[in-house]
């Protein structure tokens, strides 16, 4: 079969690859019928995910026909259209009893990262039973793509981690994909204010379609200053670093409000700098988290219920055999002008 494979740092082919096979009885093989690229992808190809190893078809996020299903799986069956989640749990260690699946003990960020991913046409899922959900009649399947990964980690590392409060005020730092996410669902919590801070001007335009109260461009305007001003010199309650470079992790520290959260979201490939000369006594917490994707049921019923739009985070489609063109344009998106890639079967 087709499939995009990392060949280390700056390296990625289109290759043949054998097919995967059910090896575990609790494994379902999955026909691909959609998938995207994550800013995950990219870090990977950068070099910041070493446990990564060159010869790994990439990808964590995509919709599908069950082709196979091991003797353990009792929950799915072949021809079932499912969702997969960029996060595979076994629903009992002692973390995925806490809601941690991100960190469970035989799963966790497996696809496209230690084992074979999406970006293929055909994917093996660990823990089928727990790790699919099954895609409700007449949905927009390709849509359903961002359930995977980027709703899911924009609402609970930013928006639950960040505790966004009816009345509050949320700075996004950062406008591509995930951070437009938890811009679309910290409105569920009712912020009196939703700043998004980005170098670019055609993000920015996106960010009050989908429901930004202010934008400010940090390339023209000092964020901090700007911030200030429009939340009476206080800051903000919620500060969400949605990038992963230094810059904007030092923005979240330079306007979060005393009392106030920082959740990062952004993948940080280099060290960044906390300030707790000016930060002690500011009664504010920091929080990291990968996503466990403890939320993906809800929000599959959220975008069931018409509530929640995914599919205005699509911009660009391709197809499996595209996929290089595809990379390419998500990659520069400040000229393609980027969001989501789709890319089909």
């Amino acid at each position: 079969m087709k499939a995009l494979v990392y060949g280390g740092p700056g390296k990625k082919s289109v290759k043949d690859v054998p097919m995967p096979e059910v090896m575990e009885p609790t494994d379902a093989v999955v026909k691909v019928t959609h998938t995207t690229i994550c800013g995950s992808d990219l870090h990977i190809l950068k070099g910041d995910v070493p446990t990564c190893e060159p010869g790994t078809v990439l990808g964590h996020e995509g919709v599908g026909v069950i082709e196979s299903v091991g003797a353990g799986v009792s929950s799915f069956r072949a021809g079932d259209r499912v969702l997969i989640s960029c996060i595979s749990s076994c629903g009992k260690c002692d973390y995925c009893r806490r809601a941690m699946y991100s960190h469970c003990t035989t799963g966790g960020w497996l696809l496209g990262h230690t084992i074979n991913g999406t970006q293929a046409e055909y994917v093996r899922i660990p823990h089928a039973d727990t790790s699919l959900y099954r895609i409700p009649p007449g949905q927009d399947e390709a849509s359903l793509v961002m359930l995977s990964d980027i709703l899911p980690t924009g609402f609970e590392c930013g928006v639950l981690n960040g505790k966004v409060a009816p009345g509050g005020t949320v700075a996004i730092v950062g406008a591509g994909p995930v951070g437009l996410a938890a811009l679309l669902t910290a409105q569920f919590y009712s912020p009196a204010r939703i700043i998004v801070i980005d170098l670019d001007d055609s993000r920015l335009e996106v960010a009050l379609r989908f429901g930004a109260t202010d934008t400010i461009n940090s390339g023209r305007e000092l964020a901090a200053e700007a911030v200030r001003l429009l939340t009476d010199g206080l800051g903000v309650d919620t500060a969400i670093e949605a990038v992963g470079i230094p810059a904007t992790f030092q923005v979240c520290q330079d306007i979060v409000a005393p009392g106030g959260v920082i959740a990062n979201v952004g993948v940080h490939g280099s060290k960044v700098d906390l300030h707790l000369e000016t930060l002690w006594m500011q009664n504010i917490s920091i929080t990291t988290r990968l996503v466990d994707t403890q939320t993906t049921g809800m929000l599959l019923k959220t975008v069931a219920a018409k509530k929640l739009d995914p599919a205005q985070l699509i911009t660009h489609r391709f197809r499996l055999e595209e996929i290089m063109q595809a990379y390419d344009t998500f990659a520069n998106a400040a000229q393609s002008k980027a969001l989501k890639v789709i890319i089909s079967a």
